[in-house]
């Protein structure tokens, strides 16, 4: 063998929406994938290895480079923040390297955990929805509930209820949503997308009036992350509850939320 080199790296791409492409051409330098460390380590000098397995130790350091600070790892639709490790086993002149990679999980710096939080008391009724050209063509309903918080542990599930204490017309399915919104630009603009991140059916058909239905909603990994803004990207989240009348309305209540992961 002619060494083994471990390399770690991490970098943040993102990428613009089909309807955002030709909007701002400063997109198109600020949306270059951002390198925020790399480090090259020499595990194994040059030798050779006896017969059998060998197991060779090695560590680094996960510090951050300048002022910021180690992101979550987070796999999102237009922003990816991804930790890699790459190994190279050197054979020779005449040998090709041996390469492998593996991305690893990364948790960013946490916070103390917040505890006065006040819960979130909601009332949706046709009054109250945003967007609708003419109210009388909404059927009459009133609806109430309770978020336990909108500063969430990303570790704790999202927890609540729910109650349709009337409705005119029969009810089809309660769906929860989580959204997450992506913003990525620069001084000169930027392009704000959301998308769905999963979907969970609380309740299915004409439920009973003035039932308290429950809330209970785990945050994925990977797929979720500390809220977090930079001069270059935003990740931020939503919350949608969705409520399907037999003849297909939807009645949709949105919920921004902020999730940060706590010191124990």
């Amino acid at each position: 063998s002619s060494g083994i080199n471990a390399e770690y790296g991490r970098v943040v791409t993102m990428q613009l929406s089909s309807k955002s492409v030709g909007i701002f051409e400063a997109f198109y330098n600020s949306v270059k994938p951002i390198p925020l460390i790399t480090v090259n380590l020499e595990v194994q000098k040059t030798g050779k290895f006896p017969a059998g397995v060998t197991t060779i130790p090695f560590e680094f350091p996960l510090k951050a480079k300048g002022t910021r600070p180690l992101y979550d790892s987070y796999h999102g639709v237009f922003i990816s923040v991804q930790y890699t490790l790459h190994a190279e086993l050197r054979r020779g002149i005449l040998n090709k390297p041996i390469l492998k990679s593996l991305e690893f999980i990364m948790e960013g710096d946490k916070v103390a955990k917040s505890t006065d939080e006040p819960s979130i008391p909601f009332t949706i009724t046709p009054q109250s929805l945003e967007n609708i050209r003419e109210i009388k063509s909404v059927p009459d309903f009133k609806i109430s509930g309770t978020l336990d918080r909108a500063v969430c542990d990303i570790e704790e599930p999202l927890q609540g209820n729910i109650s349709v204490e009337h409705s005119a017309k029969p009810i089809k399915s309660i769906e929860l949503q989580l959204v997450r919104v992506e913003t990525c630009g620069c001084a000169e603009g930027y392009a704000k997308d959301a998308t769905e991140i999963q979907n969970i059916q609380i309740a299915e058909g004409d439920v009973m009036r003035g039932l308290a239905i429950p809330i209970h909603m785990i945050f994925p990994r990977l797929f979720t992350c500390v809220t977090t803004a930079t001069n270059n990207f935003k990740i931020e989240f939503e919350v949608n509850i969705v409520i399907v009348l037999q003849d297909d309305h939807l009645i949709t209540e949105n919920f921004p939320i902020k999730l940060y992961r706590p010191r124990k």
